[in-house]
């Protein structure tokens, strides 16, 4: 028998043991409520009492050399506090990016797209502010502008960019050419000549915006030490630090940024906005100084999803089986490079979709144009392939007489395939059993819009607008599969950092969990609290809030914060955890064997062993003691991909999602009604359940947006916007929203924490080419751009 323990320490044996809210459980958001009430604080409700407000004037063409620029107007106005231009910037870093440092913070010489920053205003009052910046006298002469692959790359194009060193330059044909990546593996000339049937397309791909609610906007406070405190709506402080402190002329340390509260961001927040010009103002007037963009601004102060040219050729034997995937992706960066080089790194090497194929001819790139900058977006590249190759696989299936979906089957990966890349797919790839669920699925009534009362008029194409009663109404159903990576790619040095430290607090263990990591919607406090529960086996878990007092969490994007901040505040709890366990085997070894010879875990405020049994509360452990760590943690590396093949293990994981789509037509006015988004997913393990259906439906409500309705129209000839407002661009409600049911399918992935897969593009890429596929069922037209307009259906375009 022990010897009894110290007061406090408990010696009874106690089965079940397992602390509530840990990972598996729908545990509520800490900012949900606050959120659907209306009193979450976003960045656009930042106050300070002696703030001025920043605003800017920008570019009202798309191309031209600036001739002058006279602010003294603006100075003149009561209220204005400065006025800078390219001229008053306080150092020679005068440009920021993400990769390429091409972005100017103001313009000078010439302006390369509509809407491009040429002076920054503050003032006291927003309205003073506008006025001030609408004063500002700008002489342009105009310049030829490049809006296409064409005039991009004829012999005499103007450049956007002259006099370029950046290191893709040398492996490109014409310097308004951004980036280039082939992948070649086999040999695709010759299996062209086995294949029995060979299908060609070519597709257009529309812009997409984010469209995220919250605008851009931020705080930026002077500090008496010299330095600026910025509160910010971002999606990686840490990048925003980097680009930001050499254009300021300080030190990062100096340049303390807080995260704000976030109103959605799917990639528009990845690229700087307003961030320097509010630390730049706030600098020259020594107030606070407050940047809040309207929604005309937004669709100028973001990039957006690259709008694309796609062509392919696929081929199959009578059997089935494809022979060969030769395809050219063409991807309008506009006129700055910002994430495009990624992009075309994903397009390409997820270019034929989730498919055993073992000759494949493929070439991306990224032009630079006069077009607005294009970027980082849900998706990121995968969803303009996606939206092709889907396309190609009816047709092909069309030619052969097979069912879409069993066609699909016969050709789908499955762990062990090798990629087009030469790397090797080492983790569950479901693709044909994902088809197989979604397809099982129960299929939707017929004629939902029938009562004895009438036709209900909400349920057919039109809704309310009563234009049809269900004549001309066609139904079709249409399916689509993808493969998205997860995390950042191609050798990047992908890493998060966490903080974690436990306490007790008014007698009770308390977890602090601290990381950089933006949250911008996609639950990832709420998963960091379940992580510390689970871990650390406490219930009670703080969030600080992110800034830049920890090390960097890298972007909340590329569906990566999950594995790789989550893989973090795991891997830094299990070192806290084994601090506190070495603290207790210090004060209670002597007490109970078990100390020294069992497995122990924290469960439930207490160390018990793997038996059940309790050795000691953490109250005890601890007693007056904390344990903090800060760690970096990576997953295993990646590869760049060869410049000439396109060979290497450039991914960390991928992700793979399917859709059904049924929809009904009024063929007579080109209306379309999608009744349902089927989804079957693979997420390797639901770390939050709710939180990861709530992800499979937004990524599906985006991709219906571009399939029947989002895009941003640029005029051909002038490289002008022409739709920047809600009332022009439009996007999904509630009432375009379909009936979205989810089977969620778990086969962990060994190499990731918990087993876990990025969870949230995955549903982007196929919901958009399962709608066009069933729009093309219900029509029998081709439909080879997206989103598909009314006139595409009535042959009125």
């Amino acid at each position: 028998m022990p010897a009894p323990g110290p007061a406090g320490v408990p010696t009874k044996i106690t089965q079940g043991l397992r602390t509530a809210g840990g990972i598996g459980e729908s545990t509520l958001r800490p900012d949900g409520i606050l959120k659907v009430t209306g009193e979450f604080a976003y960045s656009s409700d930042l106050w300070h009492e002696d703030m001025l407000w920043g605003h800017l004037l920008r570019s009202t063409v798309a191309h031209a050399e600036i001739v002058s620029i006279d602010v003294s107007e603006a100075l003149a106005l009561p209220g204005v506090h400065a006025v800078l231009t390219y001229d008053d910037l306080p150092t020679d870093v005068r440009t920021y990016g993400l990769e390429i440092q091409d972005t100017p913070v103001l313009a000078h010489g010439k302006v390369r797209h509509h809407g491009e920053p040429v002076a920054a205003v503050a003032a006291d009052h927003p309205e003073t502010a506008r006025r001030a910046a609408a004063r500002i006298r700008v002489e342009y002469r105009e310049l030829p502008v490049i809006t296409d692959e064409f005039s991009a790359t004829a012999p005499d194009a103007v450049l956007v960019h002259e006099g370029r060193t950046d290191h893709h330059f040398p492996y490109v044909a014409h310097p308004n050419i951004l980036h280039r990546q082939p992948i070649v593996r086999g040999d695709a000339a010759a299996a062209a000549e086995r294949a029995d049937v060979i299908v060609r397309g070519e597709y257009t791909f529309g812009m997409q915006d984010q469209a995220f609610l919250g605008p851009e906007s931020g705080l930026a406070v002077p500090e008496e030490d010299g330095g600026v405190h910025l509160y910010i709506a971002t999606q990686w402080l840490h990048s925003d630090l980097r680009q930001i402190a050499p254009v300021l002329g300080l030190p990062e340390d100096k340049v303390r940024m807080t995260l704000a509260g976030v109103g959605g961001a799917f990639g528009g927040r990845e690229d700087l906005s307003m961030q320097i010009h509010a630390c730049l103002l706030a600098l020259r007037t020594g107030r606070p100084v407050k940047i809040v963009y309207d929604r005309f601004e937004s669709f100028f102060g973001h990039v957006h999803r690259h709008p694309a040219k796609l062509t392919y050729e696929h081929g199959a034997t009578r059997d089935g089986l494809l022979t060969h995937v030769k395809c050219r992706i063409v991807l309008d960066g506009g006129a700055y490079a910002s994430a495009s080089p990624a992009v075309v790194g994903n397009a390409a090497s997820l270019g034929i979709g989730p498919y055993d194929v073992a000759d494949v001819d493929i070439e991306a790139v990224a032009l630079y144009t006069n077009n607005p900058p294009c970027g980082a977006m849900r998706g990121f590249g995968a969803v303009q392939a996606c939206f092709a190759y889907e396309a190609q696989m009816d047709k092909l299936a069309g030619e052969l007489g097979l069912d879409p979906v069993e066609f699909r089957q016969r050709n789908a990966m499955e762990q062990g395939s090798t990629l087009p890349t030469g790397q090797v797919v080492d983790a569950p790839a479901p693709v044909a059993e994902l088809l197989r669920r979604v397809k099982a699925m129960p299929m939707p009534p017929e004629r939902q819009w029938e009562s004895s009362e009438g036709a209900d008029v909400r349920q057919l194409p039109g809704g309310l607008s009563n234009t049809t009663h269900g004549e001309g109404v066609v139904r079709g159903v249409g399916y689509a599969v993808g493969i998205k990576n997860v995390g950042f790619s191609e050798g990047f040095d992908d890493y998060s950092t966490a903080k974690v430290r436990l306490e007790v607090v008014a007698g009770e263990p308390v977890a602090v969990v601290h990381t950089a990591m933006a949250e911008v919607g996609q639950g990832g406090v709420t998963v960091h609290a379940q992580i510390a529960r689970t871990e650390l086996g406490v219930e009670k878990v703080t969030i600080r809030p992110a800034d830049t007092r920890v090390g960097s969490a890298g972007s909340t994007s590329a569906s990566r914060q999950t594995y790789v901040t989550g893989g973090a505040v795991r891997n830094a709890c299990a070192l806290v955890r084994e601090r506190v366990l070495e603290i207790g085997r210090r004060k209670f070894g002597t007490y109970h064997p078990a100390w020294a010879t069992a497995e122990l875990l924290l469960e439930r405020g207490k160390v018990v062993t793997d038996g059940g049994e309790v050795l000691a509360g953490l109250a005890d452990v601890l007693e007056g003691e904390s344990v903090e760590i800060e760690r970096e943690w990576r997953h295993r590396p990646t590869q760049p991909f060869d410049r000439s093949t396109g060979q290497g293990d450039g991914h960390v994981q991928y992700s793979f999602a399917a859709h059904r789509a049924v929809v009904e037509v009024d063929t007579e006015l080109g209306l379309v009604k999608v009744v349902e988004l089927a989804c079957a997913q693979d997420v390797g393990k639901a770390l939050n359940p709710l939180s990861v259906l709530g992800q499979i439906q937004g990524g599906t409500v985006q991709g219906l947006g571009v399939a029947v309705m989002e895009e941003i129209l640029v005029d051909p000839v002038t490289a002008k916007v022409r739709n920047p407002s809600f009332t022009d661009y439009l996007i999904p409600t509630i009432l375009d929203t379909p009936t979205i049911p989810v089977d969620i399918l778990e086969l962990a992935d060994h190499h990731a924490p918990y087993g876990l897969r990025g969870v949230g593009e995955a549903p982007t890429l196929s919901s958009t080419p399962a709608v066009l596929a069933a729009i093309r069922a219900a029509t029998g037209l081709e439909l080879n751009r997206t989103p598909v307009r009314p006139e595409h259906l009535t042959g009125t375009a």
